[in-house]
């Protein structure tokens, strides 16, 4: 086996804010190939010209994100559990968790999809999909969902990668699966003539290719051991203890956009389209926010165990003036092309209105949902991950089910989407506050633990 480039711990020298650019900038560009996914299967359905093919995608990947969300949450249990072990310099422990996150990833993603596979129809439905719509998201979500767990071991590879400081190949993970997406959606959607069944079928083999790749990607630093029965078993507990908060953490945001869809569904399947563009939109245009909270984990996850206060201090700061820079950016490129974007998607009517307003005027507000995501980061590495998921559960529900009603009865569909910018606001306030009062308790937890040990 050839020697790991990374033996020793990457994140506990150096600096705190090249580690976060660096990390920030290659995880983005291989989380950005996911979401190029999703973005590339409306983009070939939309010229198909027909609007409730778009509307059908729309609502199925609704449902699809909260099996999303489950991976995402728990590959932040592997990077937690893996980089701190790591930073403790206990490699051999950290082969143990390697092997066992993937086995339990496989496990609950398994069996996520028995649960959810036999009530797909009644979730579309509640999510407001009815008619050819809801037959169409229907089919769309059964070719799909059981790429779930090809997908969930993809992100766990990618995350065990990014544990280790190996940023590199932790992109091409994902990176592979846009390639291979790239090439089968125009040619199974448009050549082929498959359209919506064409999507389907580049998704599962785009989400298999991340597991061919990862685990290639993992063999050239020897990360990972077979768990035993029990080693499996004494996983588990704190491989949950991180992992259920992260998940419900990560769940909240798709109950977030399904409230959203259902005060939407009211307007038409026209508002539907257009708000399935935004949602395919926002993971793409901010890609670096939600590549900076898995980026940054292992960044801290070594740091704590290497008992660096002060890195720890210096990678939140840092990843928030990323933040601040990243989103101010964005806002502006998106403002300036609104009108080019919703034309790339072929928008007519108040789909293109709706999608110009969030691009002008919503766009703004996710400074806020970047800076909870770094707290979420802080929180979720450092052992307080309930706190992620009480304030995300909290922007989920008191900050975005009041304010998207009361919008959407003064000002329709348009007045949804700025309830659901308005809505972030305090929550990412409070996530910065909490999460310098988490680093400051951990510092005197420490301080005081070297006090009595002396």
């Amino acid at each position: 086996m050839p020697p790991s480039p990374h033996a020793t711990p990457t994140f506990v020298t150096g600096s705190t804010l090249r580690h976060v650019v660096s990390m920030t900038a290659t995880g983005s560009i291989g989380l950005a190939a996911v979401f190029f996914v999703d973005v590339l299967n409306l983009f070939y359905i939309a010229q198909l010209g027909q609007k409730e093919l778009a509307a059908a995608v729309g609502y199925a990947g609704t449902l699809l994100f909260f099996l999303t969300s489950l991976a995402i949450g728990l590959s932040i249990a592997a990077t937690a559990l893996a980089s701190r072990a790591l930073g403790r310099g206990e490699r051999e422990q950290a082969k143990l968790i390697a092997g066992a996150s993937l086995v339990l990833m496989a496990l609950f993603m398994g069996g996520a999809v028995l649960l959810v596979y036999p009530w797909l129809a009644r979730l579309l439905a509640l999510l407001g999909a009815t008619g050819d719509t809801a037959t169409l998201a229907l089919r769309f979500t059964r070719w799909v969902l059981p790429s779930a767990v090809p997908l969930g071991l993809g992100m766990c590879l990618a995350a065990l990668l990014r544990s280790l400081g190996d940023a590199r190949r932790a992109m091409f993970v994902t990176l592979g699966a846009g390639a291979v997406s790239a090439v089968l959606d125009p040619l199974f959607i448009l050549v082929l003539g498959w359209g919506l069944d064409g999507a389907a079928v580049a998704t599962v083999l785009a989400r298999c290719s991340m597991v061919v790749i990862g685990a290639q990607a993992l063999r050239v630093h020897g990360l990972f051991a077979w768990p035993s029965v029990s080693v499996l078993r004494g996983s588990l507990k704190p491989f949950l203890a991180i992992g259920v908060p992260a998940v419900l953490t990560q769940v909240a945001t798709p109950v977030g956009n399904a409230f959203v869809t259902a005060a939407i569904a009211p307007f038409g399947d026209n508002a539907v389209a257009g708000w399935a563009v935004i949602v395919r939109l926002i993971p793409v245009a901010f890609v670096a926010l939600f590549a900076l909270s898995g980026s940054v984990g292992p960044i801290l996850g070594q740091n704590l165990g290497a008992r660096r206060f002060d890195r720890l201090r210096s990678t939140v700061r840092d990843s928030l003036k990323v933040t601040l820079v990243y989103v101010l950016l964005v806002w502006l490129l998106m403002a300036v092309g609104s009108g080019f974007i919703a034309d790339a998607f072929a928008a007519q009517g108040e789909a293109r209105e709706l999608i110009v307003f969030f691009c002008v005027f919503v766009a703004g507000s996710f400074f806020f949902n970047g800076a909870l995501f770094v707290a979420n980061a802080a929180f979720n590495n450092l052992g307080f991950a309930f706190y992620s998921t009480a304030l995300n559960w909290g922007r989920a529900t008191l900050g975005v089910a009041p304010f998207i009603w009361i919008g959407a009865q003064w000002f329709g569909a348009r007045g949804v989407l700025a309830g659901y910018g308005l809505g972030v606001v305090v929550f990412g306030l409070m996530g910065v506050w909490l999460s310098r009062r988490v680093l400051r308790r951990l510092e005197r937890e420490a301080s005081s633990s070297v006090v009595v040990s002396g």
